[in-house]
């Protein structure tokens, strides 16, 4: 259980870092139901691994917690969990310069989601479905007589 903000705490303690939901990144939500980015920015329903997958790559020290957004109306295990990321040194400094802040962190996050091999296989197959259902579709006669 996390105690309330203290000042003496290090950045290097867990309770100082910063919380990424998926939620956040997640281009189907509203800004007023969590999302924090623009939509072109963000991905379609990203996972927590996903996310501890890019953060671990470039070198972050990162930890997934079993939490969900308060927000988040499914609980399935899919939507659950809680990243929490370290993004400065105990003197204050960026671990990376180029992301010294949340936000510069959140848009990395969601520009490069869409990179992953992962989703590179789901898009070709969502591609490849929805070009196949609209070649099969067949044209409606009307509403017909009553």
């Amino acid at each position: 259980m996390s105690l309330a903000w203290n000042p003496s705490k290090r950045h290097s303690e867990r309770e100082r870092w910063i919380c990424i939901y998926p939620i956040y990144l997640n281009s189907k939500r509203s800004l007023a139901d969590g999302r924090k980015l623009t939509k072109n920015k963000c991905v379609e329903n990203p996972t927590h691994q996903e996310i501890r997958d890019v953060l671990v790559a470039v070198g972050f020290n990162v930890g997934v917690e079993n939490k969900q957004h308060p927000k988040e109306r499914s609980k399935e295990p899919i939507y659950r969990g809680r990243i929490r990321v370290q993004l400065k040194n105990d003197d204050g400094t960026p671990i990376r310069p180029e992301y010294p802040t949340r936000d510069s962190l959140l848009e990395y996050v969601g520009t490069t989601i869409p990179k992953l091999k992962t989703r590179q296989g789901k898009q070709s197959s969502n591609e490849q479905a929805s070009q196949s259902s609209t070649s099969t579709s067949k044209k409606g006669k009307g509403k017909g007589r009553r």
